[in-house]
């Protein structure tokens, strides 16, 4: 039986959820800024889509400067001062209780779609991408995806990512299909609102209880494919043991993960980061911001690497980044970066070295030394 959605008691619920929250925080301040969001509420997802809505918005104006038709935007000196000038602003958000809110309201309704359907929240996820970009897009975005994000991730930089729209949903569909039974179950994913506002599944789904045992266990309504889909892995390693599902010749075939070249091991012991190999990988390498002129490090990232060099790199110690951020700045050339960054948190802080979070970093600070 397919779950019916109590509609107003999802707005009621978000407007409460709102108001004690912002009752809470603003009762001693006037503004929040952007590191005090990322840590506003126990529940992280809702955290996080607080953060993606002021990323939207903050797209928005500066594609409403882009918008103009008295100047050249694409002029390269333009982009680069644009681009630095974004960043900057990106650290300096300092938001309202009135603006804060709506922005709160709609982070938890977004919380809730994707803890109980989170098909039908990804697949409306992807219209909001550009024409033909859903793959830039997913890559963006998909540090804000905190639950269920199994069912997109697999979907990044594959073989196929000319695919349509369609294909695109398609995929998650049978991403769903073969994942749904080892998602988190929505009690225990929105168990982290009840610490601020106990959240009422029953009366959310407008069910017995039954029934909302047998939704959970569905997590969001059935769909029955006509025909098999392209399934899109996660990006993991595959038990040997492990028997793998097999595709109908007629399917498209499961697109499996380009990889990346490693950002590599130091030779001559096996362990760390290798200066000459990054330089030359990433020099070779092409992508948006690359060729901008950085400055300090301390000064130059952007809110949402802030937030994720933080969080997945320096164990949720902002104080911790920004003294290996100062480190950086004061190294007398890239070498010698490599060399502290391999010294003082490789090892210690356990580094995954070919994660993308660590290529992303050490980009950052190949950028300083150009």
């Amino acid at each position: 039986m397919t779950a019916q959605i109590n509609g107003n008691y999802l707005e009621k619920y978000a407007i409460s959820y709102s108001e004690l929250v912002c009752d809470q925080f603003f009762s001693s301040r006037k503004f929040i800024t952007g590191q005090e969001i990322i840590q506003l509420t126990p529940c992280t997802q809702v955290n996080f889509f607080i953060i993606k809505r002021l990323f939207e918005l903050w797209q928005e104006e500066l594609g409403k400067l882009k918008g103009s038709p008295y100047f050249d935007y694409r002029d390269i000196a333009v982009h680069e001062a644009l681009t630095q000038f974004m960043n900057v602003l990106s650290r300096r958000i300092k938001v309202e209780r009135i603006h804060l809110a709506g922005i709160l309201q709609d982070a938890v309704q977004d919380a809730i779609q994707v803890a109980t359907d989170p098909l039908t929240f990804f697949q409306n996820e992807l219209a909001k991408a550009p024409t033909g970009k859903i793959n830039e897009y997913l890559k963006e975005n998909k540090k804000y995806f905190k639950w269920n994000e199994s069912l997109v991730i697999g979907l990044i930089d594959k073989t196929g990512i000319g695919l349509d729209f369609e294909s695109y949903q398609q995929a998650i569909l049978a991403n769903f299909q073969s994942f749904k039974v080892s998602l988190d179950s929505p009690k225990e994913l929105l168990a982290t609102l009840g610490d601020t506002l106990v959240f009422d599944l029953e009366e959310y789904w407008d069910q017995s209880t039954g029934q909302i045992e047998e939704a959970e266990e569905s997590t969001g309504p059935e769909f029955e494919a006509e025909e098999e889909s392209p399934r899109f892995e996660p990006e993991e390693e595959v038990d040997e043991e492990e028997e793998l599902i097999e595709l109908p010749e007629e399917t498209l075939p499961i697109l499996q993960p380009e990889k990346s070249e490693a950002i590599a091991s130091t030779p001559a012991t096996g362990k760390g980061l290798d200066a000459a190999h990054l330089q030359s990988l990433f020099a070779s390498e092409s992508y948006r911001g690359m060729k901008g002129i950085m400055g300090d490090l301390t000064d130059s990232l952007a809110l949402n690497q802030r937030f994720m060099f933080t969080k997945e790199l320096f164990d949720g110690n902002s104080d911790l980044l920004r003294h290996a951020l100062k480190s950086v700045d004061e190294a007398t050339s890239f070498e010698a970066a490599v060399e502290l960054i391999n010294a003082r948190f490789v090892g210690e802080l356990g580094w995954d070295i070919e994660s993308e979070e660590v290529r992303e970093f050490m980009q950052q600070v190949y950028r300083k030394f150009l």
